[in-house]
């Protein structure tokens, strides 16, 4: 083989004769983490985002909005004429779950997070979400993208092309998984019109073999030299093709996919090795599957990943239409402790302060008992409510110990201090240094944005900055 091959990249595409064509390829092949963090709008607090997707549906009224009322009122019937749900409910069903306050803010969180509540000075609960539907597909969408409706790229997209990477041997986005794929698959972590290099990365954390975790990290019948020359020869090919093409998107997506997985052996299976962590750690997470993935969360975003989701597993795991007392106990408890060590290890890490952590799912759940489509056979679970829910943030310049805004007294509608899924995905955006008006793409003769055309930034929720820090 002609030495060439072997050379360096960048100068193995200039000899290729491929002039300023081949620099500009270089450079866009070499990522965006050499600029990192330079285009934000003004000093971020936060530099990387947790998503803690509770996907299928956390009720509100089961775990941080408790509602006194709706115990009293168990078993009748509810004043709400016009509130439609997705199926047919029948009476108020009663909070099988105990409330208690906690921390030094006297948060109220329910007997299904024990470990959380230890954290609640860190939490800041918004209890008012509202969204647009009671479907998971669209409400998932909207939750990821900002519209329910449309193809749009996802928070983590916007992201990853708004403040770039911090680490070139690794996907600036990643998708954490057990098991399979969530309601609308990988639409959740798309990146539709804004470049395929910044579409999310799927892992299927079942695996606990790092080296499975992603399928072929390891080439076993090619040696690194041989790989970095093939990899030339096939770069090459591909930049000549892109000469003829320019602006292509498709074609310069898949270049640099061919890159970064050459990168990614480097430093893939080091990073998801949990393995390597010391015993305290792993008593700290606990064990099963949730726990260890929200431990593989910490340490990428420890390696510079810039937007991790950690998805509960396939399907929807929270939609406890059957039986609530068993089914959110379940899978409550399959997560409790991990996020819990979670917010702890980052914390004493010194990097909960730059991680904006979100928890939540899709929607909520009603107050009142599901019933059958034929309006008979109650069956002590709930049904999607997108009326009024609630999530929460920590770290990343959020003020911990706070409650945002209020559902009704049976905690079916938001009725205080209302908060879209636009007003979220603004508030987060201003804690990650973006203006969330002037963080926009253009595209087929129109400027787009995460939050469509409207969100506001919910300033209760932000921590107040320190004397000496600069303004926005």
């Amino acid at each position: 083989m002609d030495n060439t091959f072997l050379s360096p990249r960048r100068q193995f595409l200039r000899r290729c004769g491929l002039g300023v064509g081949s620099l500009a390829l270089a450079d866009m092949l070499a990522g965006p983490s050499a600029n990192a963090g330079s285009a934000t709008h003004f000093p971020a607090r936060a530099e990387h985002v947790i998503h803690i997707f509770l996907n299928g549906g956390m009720s509100q009224v089961d775990t941080f909005d408790p509602k006194p009322e709706l115990t009293r009122r168990s078993g009748q019937m509810l004043p709400f004429d016009n509130l439609q749900t997705e199926r047919k409910t029948g009476v108020a069903l009663a909070s099988p779950f105990q409330f208690q306050q906690h921390g030094e803010c006297g948060m109220p969180i329910s007997d299904l997070f024990p470990r959380v509540a230890e954290c609640a000075d860190e939490l800041a609960v918004i209890r008012s979400m509202y969204a647009e539907l009671p479907s998971h597909e669209m409400m998932l969408m909207l939750m990821n993208t900002g519209h329910s409706r449309l193809v749009r790229p996802s928070f983590g997209s916007w992201l990853t092309w708004g403040m770039g990477s911090e680490n070139q041997n690794l996907p600036g986005f990643v998708a954490l998984c057990p098991g399979g794929l969530p309601v609308a698959g990988a639409g959740n972590w798309q990146s539709a019109f804004l470049p395929g290099s910044y579409q999310g990365t799927l892992v299927d954390t079942a695996q606990t073999d790092p080296t499975k975790l992603i399928r072929h990290i390891r080439n076993e019948r090619m040696s690194k030299s041989d790989q970095l020359a093939q990899l030339e020869i096939l770069q090459a090919l591909n930049a000549r093709h892109l000469a003829e093409r320019p602006r292509e998107a498709d074609l310069e997506a898949r270049i640099q996919s061919f890159d970064l997985a050459y990168r990614m052996q480097m430093e893939a299976t080091d990073a998801f090795d949990t393995n390597q962590e010391p015993e305290h750690v792993l008593r700290l997470y606990g064990d099963g599957i949730q726990n260890r993935q929200l431990l593989l969360a910490r340490r990428l975003v420890e390696r510079g990943v810039r937007f991790v989701q950690v998805w509960h597993g396939a399907g929807q795991p929270w939609d406890s239409h059957n039986n609530i007392k068993d089914a959110h106990r379940t899978v409550a408890s399959q997560c409790d402790q991990g996020i819990a060590g979670l917010i702890k290890d980052l914390k004493q890490r010194g990097l909960l302060s730059k991680t904006l952590i979100l928890c939540s799912g899709e929607f909520g759940r009603t107050p009142s008992v599901e019933l059958g489509q034929n309006g008979s056979g109650a069956s002590q679970g709930r049904d999607h409510n997108h009326w009024g829910f609630s999530l929460w943030m920590a770290g990343g310049g959020i003020k911990g110990g706070t409650i945002y805004g209020a559902t009704d007294e049976f905690g079916f509608k938001a009725v205080e201090n209302p908060v879209s899924v636009h007003d979220l995905h603004a508030t987060m955006l201003h804690l990650l240094g973006f203006d969330h008006e002037r963080l926009t793409y253009r595209y087929a003769g129109r400027d787009y944005r995460l939050t469509d055309l409207s969100g506001h930034v919910v300033d209760d929720v932000i921590a107040s900055l320190p004397l000496h820090a600069p303004l926005d």
